[in-house]
């Protein structure tokens, strides 16, 4: 009896992380604009799942900060800025920074010998399909960050960046998105580089470079995640047009000027 109930618990926490990914990420991708409000049925229909597990979905959404669950009008999609996305870096960057100073010397060091291998792999090899080498840097950095969690002996700072992950990596797989969308792939090949040091330094057990190489990974996906929101990419483009404007209109005027 208890094994079942165990399996159903179980069953339940993965429908609502599945949820929780799946809502994050069309948030993210501008699906859900601003405002919206989110549907209990429609979305317990759409998933084909009860309204429980949407419930407590919108509640971990709502403790995440991506929308606003307000009395007597339901679930209401929030419009996330710039701002934001620097907010949710600065918790990841002290959460995870704390997490591997922690972590450093009391990591398991056989698994980040193997990490450590399968950086270098993706380092030297070329780049030959996009969905591919994505799907293998998401596999080693959830890798990575997982594993540093739960070295680093302490329940409640672990627990917190497990909470937060989900939300962490939304941001991350939307920002990758863009700059495949873009053509433009310096973020996955500055990431496995940043990634390398930190290994690196766990391995020699410094927990000083550790901290720095951490440190320096979060901060510099910060610029990367904030252009991948819909409301900072639509500003992007609509700057991008009017430099493009710009760059037409001043060849048009010099070639008038070299006619006359």
């Amino acid at each position: 009896m208890k094994g079942k109930e165990s399996a159903n618990a179980f069953d339940r926490g993965t429908r609502r992380q599945s949820i929780v990914a799946a809502l994050l990420g069309e948030v993210f991708r501008g699906r859900y604009r601003p405002g919206e409000h989110l549907v209990t049925q429609e979305l317990a229909e759409r998933f084909d799942v009860s309204h429980t597990p949407i419930r407590e979905a919108l509640i971990v959404l709502s403790g995440v900060g991506v929308i606003d669950l307000v009395p007597n009008r339901g679930a209401i999609v929030r419009r996330l800025t710039a701002k934001d996305v620097r907010e949710v870096c600065r918790v990841r960057r002290a959460l995870e920074c704390e997490a591997v100073r922690s972590a450093c010397g009391r990591i398991d060091l056989a698994a980040l010998n193997e990490i450590a291998a399968d950086l270098k792999r993706s380092i030297a090899a070329p780049m030959r399909s996009a969905s591919r080498f994505i799907a293998k840097a998401r596999a080693i950095d959830a890798r990575l960050h997982d594993l540093i969690a739960v070295s680093a002996g302490n329940a409640l700072l672990a627990g917190e960046i497990g909470r937060l992950k989900m939300l962490f990596r939304a941001y991350r797989d939307v920002a990758w998105d863009h700059d495949v969308a873009s053509n433009d792939y310096h973020r996955l090949a500055g990431e496995a580089h940043e990634h390398l040091a930190i290994v690196e330094a766990l391995l020699v057990g410094d927990r000083r470079a550790a901290t720095r190489a951490m440190s320096k990974h979060i901060l510099s996906g910060l610029k990367y995640w904030g252009r991948a929101l819909p409301a900072v990419a639509k500003r992007n483009r609509k700057a991008m047009v009017r430099s493009t404007g710009h760059r037409k209109n001043g060849k048009l005027a010099s070639s008038d000027v070299a006619g006359n």
